[in-house]
């Protein structure tokens, strides 16, 4: 199962589906791309300038995170796959990297971004390759 940040985010953040998000942690063999502490670190700082965390709680969210038992894959050897899949979709190559690394692992992203989950969906090749959070029985 491969995660990406709006995943990773709910567990060090209190957001909708939270628990939901906590919940996989639980199912073990979690795969990223280094590319979710760089997502996740960008996302708190957006919270630290909205004042909806403190510098201080920003950087403890992200220790945090680190420490969840996630096995990371180098961006270098997805981002040719990555590339393809964004000019392909027509979507950011950053989300692609996660769905690359589905795809060489055979396996399945995780997120709770509706769009790009929807983007997938439609594609015929790839339907099945990426399943919303609140969607996982």
């Amino acid at each position: 199962m491969i995660v990406d940040a709006s995943v990773a985010l709910k567990w060090v953040a209190p957001e909708h589906d939270s628990a939901a998000a906590l919940g996989i942690i639980a199912r073990g063999h979690l795969l990223a791309p280094d590319l979710l502490a760089v997502e996740a670190a960008n996302a708190l700082s957006v919270r630290v300038r909205r004042r909806e965390f403190t510098a201080v709680e920003a950087r403890s969210a992200l220790a945090d995170l680190l420490t969840v038992p996630v096995a990371y894959v180098a961006d270098h050897a997805l981002a040719p796959a990555a590339l393809s899949l964004a000019a392909d979709l027509g979507h950011p190559a950053y989300d692609c990297m996660y769905l690359a690394l589905a795809l060489d692992r055979a396996g399945f992203v995780v997120t709770a971004d509706r769009r790009f989950a929807a983007i997938v969906r439609e594609h015929p090749y790839l339907s099945g390759r990426v399943r919303l959070l609140d969607q996982l029985a």
